[in-house]
């Protein structure tokens, strides 16, 4: 009996404390909501074209891959402007990267509906299974990777690296490596 006592006696603030956790829960799904809301709408209103809008509202449901400009010219980054690398140490449709490596440049994953925009050509998008058994988005064939020391979009540190024994390079729209140097670049319809 002492612990159908303790569990009535008990029962009262857990149904406090459940009905404060649940207000709680409510308001931070209200500022969810809102921040959601307000983000989408920042990123459709950012660009000037109604393929920005798209990227934004594809960028929810899974991977985009977009166009880029710099000073070599056009390239692939995702949907939120960061550049996407291939390695030439890469057999087409194949990932050679793998353990420190994945930690320095990793995978570009495969999640929900994978989607170009910009620039990018959807029938040279794909994906593989990577070398850690997830899947991986490629271009052309090409696997695509990022660069950890790539801190924020619009950045391109890792253009020309010749870490892990072959070359890292960008990738033009047409599935090639550019092969020059990238000083300041700008997505396409990202507004920075």
């Amino acid at each position: 009996m002492t612990m159908g006592r303790s569990f009535v006696t008990r029962w009262p603030t857990a149904g406090k404390m459940g009905a404060a956790l649940g207000v709680t829960l409510l308001a931070a799904a209200a500022c969810s909501s809102a921040s959601s809301t307000t983000s989408s709408s920042t990123g459709a209103g950012s660009g000037s074209s109604a393929s920005a809008s798209g990227s934004a509202s594809s960028a929810a449901k899974g991977t985009v891959i977009m166009t880029s400009s710099g000073s070599a010219g056009t390239f692939l980054v995702d949907g939120t402007g960061h550049a996407v690398y291939l390695w030439e140490a890469d057999s087409k449709g194949k990932s050679a990267c793998s353990g420190a490596c994945l930690g320095a440049w990793p995978a570009v994953p495969a999640t929900g509906t994978v989607t170009v925009s910009g620039g990018a050509v959807s029938s040279d998008l794909s994906t593989i299974t990577g070398t850690d058994g997830s899947k991986q988005v490629a271009y052309d064939g090409h696997p695509l990777y990022y660069f950890s020391g790539d801190s924020a979009a619009g950045q391109a540190n890792g253009q020309g690296s010749d870490s892990f024994g072959a070359k890292w390079w960008l990738v033009a729209p047409a599935g090639t490596a550019i092969t020059s140097s990238v000083t300041a670049t700008k997505s396409a319809g990202s507004g920075y």
